[in-house]
């Protein structure tokens, strides 16, 4: 195949526009341009500097030690506490009396404001309670929640003893809690009578008794916390099952809090979408908080007096570095909301911003698409000026969608930090820093300072300016994932045996003119057309940008002529469809001839369906394996990890309403 175009992804879209940082806050910004100098001069210097900034019970004797790669120690011999970082310091430093979480429950008037004074005490008494439950340091807790404030205070609480906790979504099936207990062999799980979502109470501990039941005698659980959230009937195992408010209310509020290692282990993650056996990512204390600390302040842009809102559920890493550890060390006052966007309305969300001031605004792509789908005069309605600065995370976003979110919530003044990371680099990785960074929509934009990035080629060699290729890290950082709970060899092969030395965790990345990376999803959501390989991603942005598309997802079918064929999923924005919700075949038509001039011919799809919804998982990550079973004419495969499993009976009901013409 002639010029190599196989083997690198092919680089055809281009984007011009530019935002420059705000001069206001591009003068007083807690990061400027120099750090990146600082940290290239001397990377652990700069990452010991960052260290410095929480309390420690005993300094390190050395920064980094990678003597046996690829597990890497941080911040060896020095000792700290966790939750001592996140709530006892800033009591002691005499901000008790600042709120560390505005709560919003689902239903109207549901809110609670938590000083970081009560949250010191509420810690305190929770892990008193473990204790007086069995847990010691080393033990793993199961937590299986929903958005609520004992979810925050039950992660400190194991963090303050030195127990392991691994979240478990609160929204995952009980087969998916019972495989991740039995992994991790959790001793004690901590959940809820249920939760609110959509308006209505929603169960969650009949999942736990079924969890228990299917591990039968081989579960290692001894005791069930409960919170009372919704007041609803639960079953009731008195040899099993302890109420939160009984165990936890009379606690003393007096706890003394031990110094952990720096590499003590601080939480297991598992990585939805697994098959098999799950795999629980590792996390420990003294880097991890080193890094999610540093980048919330830095990248944000962190001062004493925003109001910060990360709307990830705790469930996922989002929630856990940069909605609790993050800010919760830096001292930081955040929103925390139970509910949907759409409950009890539309405007819920930007209700809730209106009502608490919120100043900074984290979210994924996926929620900005569907709030472009439902309209700009929704987000209309409310005061949103206070917000200064605005984040995505969990997917690449869209040209379009960013332009949107910087115009529509941002007032066409608040920079937009597009972050890439994973729940294995514990923390961000690369994104634009607020008061340095002149945004481009779509890009990731450059390795944070003290991150080293790149884009290679097959044989690992950095790929040019204009090329794409894969996403790896080239030296260790703080945040990073120790290894897999229970299967180093499961790390080494996963993550590190591609190319040695070098991370890669499955990201095709783009650089453009300038060596400013674009990240393209995985490179399992790449195809190839007639030899060129091409980025899901780029194509479904260029769909995003047509005025009427709210939403596409693009996956690679197989065609006889082409080797793959473009086929293309489209949600439509609320405004563009007729009283039926269809689409005739001049606007298809004229979708696929869009796609042609925004990128090429080459990436014209061959079909495009509109449909009512795509199907997604509960964390908003679209599911484009089962778009794949639709567009080759297969029976559609699982659909458990959905968060609407009736998704995919409407998108069955629409095949044939795409165009399929060659032209």
């Amino acid at each position: 195949m002639s010029e190599n175009k196989s083997e690198a992804l092919a680089n055809l879209s281009n984007e011009t526009r530019r935002f420059d940082p705000p001069a206001e806050l591009a003068e007083s910004a807690n990061v400027k341009a120099d750090a990146y100098d600082r940290a290239s001069e001397d990377r652990e210097a700069f990452w010991a500097e960052a260290a410095e900034r929480l309390d420690w019970g005993r300094k390190w004797d050395q920064v980094l030690d990678w003597s046996n790669p690829p597990f890497a120690k941080w911040f060896v011999g020095g000792t700290l506490n966790a939750a001592v970082n996140c709530v006892d310091r800033h009591v002691d430093a005499g901000n008790g009396d600042k709120v560390a979480i505005h709560w919003v429950g689902e239903p109207a008037d549901d809110t609670r404001d938590i000083t970081y004074a009560e949250l010191k005490d509420e810690v305190s008494k929770a892990a008193n309670a473990l204790t007086e439950l069995g847990v010691e340091k080393g033990d793993r807790v199961a937590i299986y929640l929903p958005m609520l404030p004992e979810t925050v205070i039950a992660m400190l609480a194991c963090a303050r003893i030195g127990a392991i906790h691994t979240v478990v979504f609160g929204g995952f099936s009980s087969d998916a809690l019972a495989s991740r207990v039995t992994d991790c062999d959790a001793k004690v799980i901590i959940t809820s009578d249920g939760g609110y979502r959509r308006g209505a109470p929603s169960s969650l501990k009949p999942a736990v008794d079924e969890a228990i039941e299917k591990l039968g005698e081989d579960s290692p659980v001894q005791k069930v916390l409960v919170v009372r959230r919704t007041g609803q009937d639960v079953e009731w195992n008195d040899d099993l099952d302890v109420w939160w408010h009984d165990a936890v209310d009379g606690q003393s509020t007096e706890h003394e809090a031990e110094m952990h290692d720096s590499e003590h282990p601080l939480y297991v993650m598992y990585t939805s979408g697994t098959t098999g056996k799950p795999k629980g990512i590792l996390h420990t204390t003294g880097g991890y908080l080193t890094g999610t600390a540093y980048t919330h302040w830095s990248v944000f842009d962190l001062k004493d007096d925003d109001v910060y809102w990360c709307t990830a559920d705790v469930g996922w890493v989002t929630g856990h570095s940069y909605l609790v550890y993050g800010p919760l060390a830096n001292g930081a006052t955040q929103v925390m909301y139970e509910g949907t966007p759409d409950a009890p309305h539309k405007g819920r969300w930007w209700e809730i911003v209106q009502q608490y001031g919120v100043t900074i605004f984290y979210t994924a792509p996926t929620a900005i698409r569907t709030f472009m789908k439902w309209g700009d005069e929704i987000p209309a309605e409310y005061d949103l000026t206070s917000i200064r600065v605005l984040g995505s995370v969990g997917e690449p976003i869209n040209p379009e969608a960013y332009v949107w979110y910087r115009s529509t919530i941002g007032g066409d003044k608040a920079p937009v930090v597009d972050t890439w990371w994973q729940t294995e680099t514990g923390q961000i990785m690369i994104s634009p820093l607020p008061g340095v960074t002149s945004g481009k929509p779509g890009s990731a934009m450059k390795p944070l300072p003290g991150i080293v990035a790149d884009v290679v080629d097959d044989d690992a060699n950095s790929v040019p300016d204009g090329s794409g290729g894969y996403l790896v890290l080239r030296e260790p950082w703080p945040a990073m994932l120790r290894t897999l709970w229970g299967d180093d060899q499961r790390f080494k092969d996963t993550y590190w045996s591609r190319w040695p030395g070098l991370y890669f965790a499955g990201d095709g990345a783009k650089k453009d003119d300038d060596g400013d990376i674009w990240v393209l999803g995985r490179v399992d959501d790449v195809m190839n057309v007639s030899g060129h390989r091409l980025s899901t991603t780029e194509i479904e942005s260029a769909l995003v940008s047509h005025p009427k598309v709210a939403e596409a997802a693009v996956v690679g079918a197989a065609d006889e002529t082409t080797g793959q064929a473009v086929c293309a999923f489209v949600i439509l924005k609320e405004s563009a469809t007729d009283d039926e919700g269809t689409a005739d075949d001049e606007l298809i038509q004229e979708l696929r001839q869009h796609v042609a001039k925004q990128i090429g011919a080459i990436a014209r799809p061959r079909q495009v369906m509109i449909v009512p919804e795509l199907p997604k998982t509960r964390s908003g990550k679209i599911m484009r394996r089962l778009l794949k079973d639709v567009a080759e004419h297969r029976d559609v495969g699982d659909v458990t990890t959905l968060a609407d499993s009736t998704v995919m009976d409407l998108i069955k009901d629409k095949e044939g309403s795409g165009s399929s013409s060659e032209d």
